[in-house]
């Protein structure tokens, strides 16, 4: 593989620390740019927005194959939802796929929310993770279109309770949306949501769930991990 950091003067540490700081965390570029300067790191937020742009994709890439080979999802039943989301004062839409557990499967911008669009999320989700056993959904007629072309009908599941779990996964973005103040191109918003959500996989270990010793064990891995993302 291609060393990523051959033409950069910074170190890879350095890069991987202010890629992680953006995007898994409500901070905004100069917000960063701050934090990083009390450490001794003089650069500026414009340098921040290069990194992420260039390396955050890169990133999330690898989290998300290392996830696919290691079987980090389940396939029992995936949760299905969908959110609006503004650009330039134009309505589009996020799909979002998580699986029973809270993982994010995957995420996908479309301009509408009709069948093909339903469609077009479902075929990109179940290629990479394959069918699962069921799949709540909300109400939306354009799901159950997709569902009948797809030969699912009988795994959907639909209820008024029972789509929670995809519905909390919007959280984290939409703190992450009110701090980047909206989004600008319908590119950037692919790009970001697809690596934030690798990301809030890689460093989400559930401590509510958790003993505090199980989940320092697991936090010092998943940075350990982090740490040799590109190497």
């Amino acid at each position: 593989m291609r060393n990523p950091f051959k033409y950069f003067k910074t170190s890879p540490e350095i890069i991987r620390l202010a890629v992680m700081m953006y995007i898994r965390f409500p901070l905004s570029l100069r917000n960063v740019e701050d934090l990083l300067h009390e450490r001794g790191i003089d650069i500026t937020h414009e340098t921040v927005r290069f990194w992420w742009n260039r390396f955050g994709p890169l990133f999330a890439s690898s989290i998300r194959k290392r996830r696919v080979a290691n079987g980090s999802y389940s396939n029992w039943a995936w949760h299905l939802d969908e959110v609006f989301v503004k650009i330039n004062g134009e309505l589009h839409y996020l799909w979002r796929a998580v699986d029973h557990e809270g993982e994010v499967l995957e995420a996908y911008v479309t301009k509408r929310r009709d069948r093909k669009a339903a469609l077009r999320f479902l075929r990109k989700a179940i290629k990479r993770y394959g069918r699962p056993e069921a799949i709540v959904t909300d109400k939306l007629q354009s799901y159950k279109s997709a569902f009948r072309e797809l030969g699912m009908s009988r795994r959907q599941e639909t209820g008024r309770w029972l789509n929670n779990r995809a519905e909390n996964s919007h959280v984290p973005f939409r703190r992450r949306e009110r701090v980047m103040g909206k989004f600008r191109s319908f590119e950037t918003l692919q790009k970001f949501v697809s690596t934030h959500s690798s990301v809030h996989n890689h460093f989400s270990h559930e401590r509510h769930l958790s003993r505090r010793e199980i989940f320092k064990e697991n936090r010092s891995a998943a940075l350990a991990e982090w740490r040799q993302l590109a190497a």
